[in-house]
């Protein structure tokens, strides 16, 4: 029998803020509407795959803070059947939240970021003798101040994390934030080594192994390619998935290269960006669970981001498995 997908690591709210333009420093855009949704790879992730399909055990691992906006994230986990017994209630610190300013025209989104109580999350708050899963997911690595400490042994505590959760003979995968500077191969590098799955954008990708994923602006088949290949000269064990505005790409362990376009949307579909990556995520992390091949997951993985992309916040968009593969009737595909 199937045990399910654990996702762990950040939970947060997500105030998303509807504005006219971006503005240039010192300079002034208004906020058009404004409304609240559940944030982070945790929440989004998971509410998502629960959406997907419901048949699907889930068990959700965090830190929320004792208010309001940790009330409203646990109904939201419940409202789903998300189990929430590792999820804990922090006292002395607020919910993580983001503000996210999207522009009206374009979908375009920046964040503003607390950490609150995501910020102490650790190695006490996941019970890895008693994990009961398939699939282990965690993220984002860049934005977990204490499983990104530096280890003696592994490198950073989070790889020390997934060299254990694998020892028990689960499945890992990993997930990043997307962020300006120089962490990227000294914080996420270490973790490569006990993944077996890694599901990151291409500006993340391109970070990790010091390779820009585009020429000129354009994607760049031949960097796509190397950026694989490097991350898989860390450790990788099984899959590396990049995900990108104009396709996805998936390289196995043997280096089998696959590439599915993603959906030629209308113009006026895109609602919004934000937790358009981590929808992408639970597709990838669904067709792992049920063993889809490398083109089928992009397709799907693909599908689901545009399910994403019809509303403004991370969830509610999404669709159920096979309006999710039906999106392939509806629109076609960039060709790359």
């Amino acid at each position: 029998m199937n045990k399910g997908i654990v996702i762990a690591g950040n939970i947060l709210i997500d105030i998303v803020k509807i504005i006219d333009s971006y503005p240039e420093k010192g300079m002034l855009s208004s906020i058009t509407n404004i409304s609240k949704a559940v944030g982070g790879c945790v929440p989004n992730t998971i509410i998502n795959l629960a959406k997907i399909d419901n048949k699907v055990p889930l068990t959700a691992i965090g830190r929320i803070g004792d208010d309001s906006e940790g009330e409203f994230l646990s109904s939201e986990f419940k409202k789903y059947g998300i189990k929430t017994k590792n999820v804990k209630v922090i006292k002395n610190q607020p919910t993580s939240f983001s503000d996210v300013m999207t522009v009206n025209a374009t979908g375009e989104r920046t964040f503003f970021h607390a950490r609150g109580a995501n910020a102490e999350f650790n190695f006490d708050d996941i019970d890895i003798n008693n994990l009961d899963c398939d699939i282990f997911h965690i993220g984002y690595i860049l934005l977990l101040d204490e499983l990104d400490k530096p280890d003696k042994e592994y490198g950073t505590k989070m790889a020390r994390l997934l060299k254990q959760v694998q020892d028990k003979g689960i499945r890992t995968s990993i997930d990043v934030v997307s962020e300006e500077g120089d962490r990227f191969k000294k914080i996420v590098t270490p973790a490569l080594k006990y993944c077996n799955y890694v599901i990151i954008n291409e500006v993340e990708a391109g970070k990790i192994a010091c390779i820009n994923p585009r020429e000129k602006g354009i994607i760049s088949l031949d960097n796509i390619k190397k950026i694989l290949q490097n991350l898989f000269n860390y450790g990788v064990k099984e899959k590396v998935i990049i995900h990108c505005p104009e396709a996805g790409f998936c390289m196995d362990k043997s280096g089998l290269f696959t590439i599915v376009g993603s959906l030629k949307l209308p113009k006026d579909y895109i609602k919004g960006t934000v937790g358009a990556g981590d929808a992408f995520c639970a597709g990838v992390l669904y067709s792992l669970y049920n063993n889809y091949d490398d083109e089928k997951l992009l397709k799907f993985a693909s599908n689901a981001a545009a399910c994403n992309l019809s509303q403004a916040d991370s969830i509610s968009g999404m669709k159920n498995k096979d309006d999710v593969i039906n999106m392939d009737n509806v629109y076609k595909r960039r060709i790359i």
